[in-house]
């Protein structure tokens, strides 16, 4: 019994750390670069489009190899994957604590690196960054493996794209299905190489409605994504 207790104890705290109910990064936080231009307008969705900064440059929030603009008002945490999984596997549970850790952690071929919480905009989700070690992978097989690593997905429809900075990457839209809650909703997510090593984006929400009204907030990332 100490050891399924132990592990809920593990469980609740990395969902914290990957979003459940976290809190999101405070001032410092913030943006350290000026939005793109092409980035400051409205959307259809009111301010879901507007340009909040950008992260992923040395200094900013999330350290990463890419860099792309946030949208206004969320916020972005990075996430030490190591150590979080370090710490688990020196629990109490030792075994069982670490094979949570990894399964909040990895997903496929990459690990989580920064989160960009909705909830101080007025949303229910995350645009979550996994980030992966360089090698030979290109972008479509590193994202089919971080779909497939998920379980109970449907009706993937993956296309290329390439955004104005000239980067190619792969997007995907997917349905999964929670057994838990009987309830299926969207998601989407793209990948990209970089020399050091692939990055997926991945938004996901609390159900398809909430995922839409955060869409625009996934399409300013990938319009302003560019190799740091």
């Amino acid at each position: 019994m100490g050891s399924v207790r132990g592990a809920v104890v593990v469980a609740v705290a990395l969902a914290a750390v990957l979003g459940g109910c976290a809190k999101s990064a405070d001032g410092d936080g913030r943006n350290t670069s000026s939005a793109s231009p092409a980035a400051k307008g409205e959307g259809a969705k009111g301010t879901a489009r507007a340009s909040g900064g950008s992260i992923g440059a040395a200094g900013s929030a999330c350290e990463l190899p890419v860099r792309f603009d946030i949208a206004k008002d969320w916020k972005a945490k990075a996430i030490d994957a190591e150590a979080e999984l370090s710490k688990a596997s020196k629990g109490s549970d030792g075994d069982l604590s670490g094979s949570l850790a990894d399964a909040f952690l990895r997903q496929g071929p990459v690990t989580a690196a920064c989160e960009i919480d909705a909830k101080p905009a007025g949303n229910i989700g995350f645009l979550r960054v996994w980030t992966g070690r360089a090698g030979k992978a290109d972008a479509g097989s590193v994202l089919r493996e971080f779909v497939a690593a998920e379980d109970n997905v449907s009706t993937e429809k993956y296309h290329s794209f390439r955004t104005a900075s000239g980067v190619t990457g792969v997007e995907v839209e997917y349905l999964y299905t929670s057994k838990l809650l009987d309830e299926t909703k969207t998601e989407t997510a793209l990948a990209v190489s970089t020399p050091d090593g692939p990055v997926v984006l991945h938004l996901g929400g609390m159900d398809t409605e909430e995922h839409e009204a955060m869409r625009p907030a996934y399409e300013l990332a990938k319009q302003t994504l560019q190799l740091t």
